[in-house]
């Protein structure tokens, strides 16, 4: 049987179903059509109900339950994980003027981010959607005229937060530090989803699989980078690539009881 299954390019996502979908592991008898696009295109087609299995955004969750089951393993979940809102402009970092008139790039509007985003900042309006690796360039951009809405901001998220500062680009808050400080809960950043309409037992299949795909990633490729990973990553320092896993892939990704409460 063939399934599709859609995840980012980001070095936790290649690392996570690198096992799975290069037949690293013993599958029994499935085949899995990766399908790799970043996080906001996947909510789209979650919503429009395209893949079997799919990584999401948690912030899309509420929109794809009728179609959707959330899976135990796969996700990025846990503490000092979340979104960054960067600047060029460090008059913002000292707090010199107003956030909420400035022009701001989020990674999707139904990501994760785009809902810390705003949970702090509630009457932020002037947004541009963006893909994830775009941010930073758009806020590098010339503002056009227009006094403070023409200061620009983003959300920054996966491999850019290691390396924002290296551009030029300075920090304004941890928008994961303000969801623990409010809700003293893990950051719930993506899912992986399950189409409801598959059978219950081939769902608790691919579950174990992914389980056992995280497993053989430590197991085997945690020293050194599968080439899975290194080919699809956006930023080509290993380094960062280790740190991006470290981050984003722990305990949470291995396991956790979200299944049974979600059905």
């Amino acid at each position: 049987m063939r399934l599709t299954l859609g995840f980012s390019p980001c070095p936790n996502d290649t690392f996570i179903f690198d096992a799975l979908v290069n037949n690293k592991i013993d599958t029994g008898g499935l085949e899995f059509d990766a399908v790799l696009e970043d996080v906001q295109t996947l909510n789209k087609w979650a919503i429009e109900g395209r893949l079997h299995l799919s990584k999401i955004s948690y912030g899309v969750l509420p929109l794809v339950l009728d179609n959707y089951i959330v899976l135990n393993s796969g996700g990025a979940l846990g503490k000092g994980v979340g979104p960054l809102l960067i600047t060029n402009d460090t008059t913002l970092v000292t707090g010199n003027r107003q956030l909420e008139t400035a022009l701001i790039a989020i990674p999707g509007v139904n990501t994760t981010a785009h809902m810390l985003f705003s949970l702090a900042y509630p009457n932020a309006k002037n947004k541009v959607f963006k893909v994830f690796n775009e941010i930073e360039d758009f806020v590098l951009g010339s503002p056009s005229a227009g006094g403070e809405a023409a200061v620009r901001l983003g959300v920054i998220i996966h491999e850019n937060r290691f390396t924002y500062h290296l551009k030029g680009l300075h920090k304004i808050v941890d928008l994961g530090e303000y969801w623990e400080r409010t809700t003293c809960l893990p950051i719930p950043l993506g899912g992986i989803v399950a189409k409801r309409a598959l059978d219950a037992a081939l769902i608790k299949k691919v579950d174990s699989l992914i389980q056992q795909s995280v497993e053989y990633a430590y197991a085997n490729n945690h020293a050194v980078l599968a080439d899975y990973v290194k080919q699809h990553s956006q930023e080509m320092s290993e380094d960062v690539m280790r740190r991006h896993i470290d981050l984003y892939v722990n305990n949470y990704s291995i396991a956790w009881d979200m299944m049974e409460k979600m059905q």
